[in-house]
């Protein structure tokens, strides 16, 4: 089935606090993980919020990466979402091992198929 991208969602608990309240470091990993997946960067934009948490977007020209972290309960929501040919696990798998994700709970929508239809990832524990 031919579709128009990938979206992949990842719930990450158990994630370095320290990371996750850097902004930085946050903005560093995401560059990171749109490079390793082939992506190509068009903008980068994060914000820190007091007194903590960081949310951010690495626009790729393939879509998009983004990040909303809450330090005071380990969690990041993540999502990437591709079109062509990249694999947005690529991206997801490096952010959840940069993170030091304990646990993940991560599923994967085609994009621009018609009806969702959601296709249930692997959890790591």
């Amino acid at each position: 089935m031919e579709t128009m991208g990938r979206h992949v969602i990842s719930e990450l608990w158990g994630c370095n606090l320290e990371k996750l309240n850097d902004m930085e470091k946050i903005e560093q990993i995401f560059v990171d993980a749109a490079l390793k997946s082939g992506a190509e960067i068009r903008e980068v934009a994060f914000h820190k919020f007091a007194p903590q948490g960081v949310s951010g977007v690495v626009i790729i020209s393939e879509s998009h990466l983004t990040i909303h972290s809450f330090p005071e309960h380990g969690y990041a929501s993540i999502d990437v979402y591709t079109c062509g040919d990249l694999d947005p696990n690529i991206a997801a798998n490096y952010i959840a091992e940069a993170l030091e994700a304990e646990t993940r709970e991560t599923i994967e929508l085609p994009r621009g198929m018609g009806p969702v239809q959601a296709k249930e990832k692997a959890t790591i524990s």
